[in-house]
């Protein structure tokens, strides 16, 4: 008899646990592309340059606000040697939030090797309220 009960109980939560669990499906929606520039070295505004130099050694992500503008910045850490670019794969919006994605492209040949280097990008785009995802 305390068998029966004990696989009741059992066989009862199993149940009201499998009741309450419901998947949620978040649909995709469409991204639309976002305007931006991808700022000169020398126009890199002083605050985003001492921010970067704390963090370059490692990867980092970052965005910053000034006004109207917001900047999305993107470190890809110490590399072994120079002669590396960044190529801005996506830079759209949704509902859901704002999508930066990048690319680092090793570089062409050995001829810069020996100075290790810290690629970045800094992409100036207008200030928008959703939240930055990082790809």
């Amino acid at each position: 008899m305390g068998k029966r009960i004990c696989l009741l109980v059992l066989a009862v939560c199993v149940l009201l646990g499998l009741g309450g669990c419901r998947i949620i499906r978040i649909e995709e929606e469409e991204r639309k592309p976002l305007e931006y520039t991808i700022v000169n070295q020398q126009e890199i505004p002083e605050e985003i340059l001492s921010l970067i130099e704390e963090k370059k050694a490692g990867e980092f992500q970052m965005t910053y606000q000034s006004g109207e503008e917001m900047y999305l910045i993107k470190g890809y850490g110490r590399q072994m040697s120079g002669g590396y670019s960044i190529r801005v794969e996506e830079l759209s919006h949704s509902s859901n939030g704002i999508f930066f994605m990048t690319h680092l492209i090793g570089p062409k040949d050995d001829s810069m090797a020996g100075e290790p280097s810290y690629p970045y990008i800094v992409v100036k785009m207008a200030y928008r309220e959703e939240p930055v995802v990082f790809e």
